[in-house]
């Protein structure tokens, strides 16, 4: 039976990660209060913030930036999209 946790992104409860994603504090946070489904909308974000903003993911000033963004969206009102950014074709609701 999957673990399961009240996600502070979803509002629901839903079915945890399997470990935290990082070690150190953050990373038990994010383990104790952010359902899988969450994590994988995230891990989405972060690679259309990485590359919209040409980001260099091992520089200090781009790790600080992504944890502020991982931060505002997992726990905060979510991320600003880039200016400019379009989403891919496969993603475009065409309803």
């Amino acid at each position: 039976m999957p673990r399961k946790v009240k996600c502070a992104k979803l509002g629901i409860e839903a079915e945890g990660l399997d470990a935290p994603p990082f070690p150190g504090p953050e990373g038990q946070r994010i383990y104790e209060n952010i359902s899988k489904q969450a994590w994988e909308e995230w891990l989405q974000i972060q690679t259309m913030i990485i590359n919209e903003h040409r980001l260099v993911v091992f520089e200090p000033e781009s790790k600080e930036f992504l944890a502020r963004e991982r931060e505002k969206f997992l726990f905060g009102g979510g991320t600003a999209t880039p200016e400019g950014y379009t989403p891919p074709p496969e993603t475009i609701d065409r309803t």
